[in-house]
């Protein structure tokens, strides 16, 4: 691995020794200094280990390009490429329904923009819900400390119309009302499940109705 080059989707060597080194600090977040991948990771785990639900983070596609076999019965890997990834951040299963979500921070304030999410990741949410699963993204306001679960569909919603020339972002007022405001607790640092149930009892007063 010392001496394994890999290259991000756009060709730009990711280089090794940056490994060694401590990272940057990450915006401050309720004192922590987590990433929102970092907290959801340890939620996850709690989750897991409490026995609520089985959620995971999906692992980075690499392309591998150069392979060294310096023995017979050993393989070492020279080069590769992060590929970018064809669907969202995590899936699983809870109460019985699959879930399929992505991750997204902004330091914006009034708004979120839209340029944060890709093509491939609408279409995938769009896939998930044909599907029934529970899909949605947990939304950051870094500056206003603010966390939400905020549901697919009016994502894809406000996505689509962006051809039609309407605004390139959710307004934080919208997401207030379309979405489920989280409280960040010791553990779990982000308790998204509480806004997976309010999604699941969505599902069933719309089912009933």
């Amino acid at each position: 691995m010392k001496n394994m080059t890999i290259h991000y989707p756009n060709g730009g060597a990711y280089k090794q020794h940056a490994l060694a080194k401590p990272a940057a600090p990450a915006t401050i977040y309720g004192g922590r200094g987590m990433t929102l991948e970092d907290e959801l990771n340890g939620t996850n785990q709690y989750y897991l280990s409490t026995g609520r639900a089985v959620v995971h983070k999906k692992p980075t596609p690499i392309q591998i390009v150069k392979v060294d076999y310096p023995q017979r019965s050993k393989a070492v890997i020279r080069e590769g490429y992060f590929k970018t990834p064809s669907t969202t951040d995590y899936n699983g299963i809870y109460r019985g329904y699959y879930l399929d979500f992505e991750a997204k921070e902004t330091k914006n304030k009034a708004s979120f923009p839209l340029k944060n999410f890709h093509q491939h990741q609408v279409d995938h949410m769009r896939a998930c819900l044909v599907q029934k699963g529970i899909c949605f993204v947990v939304m950051r306001f870094v500056r206003l400390e603010r966390l939400f679960v905020y549901p697919a569909s009016p994502l894809i919603a406000a996505w689509d119309a962006q051809a039609d020339g309407a605004r390139k972002s959710i307004t934080l007022s919208t997401i207030e009302h379309d979405g489920f405001e989280l409280t960040p607790k010791i553990q779990p640092r982000v308790p998204y499940l509480d806004g997976v149930d309010w999604l699941i009892s969505q599902k069933v007063g719309a089912t009933r109705g």
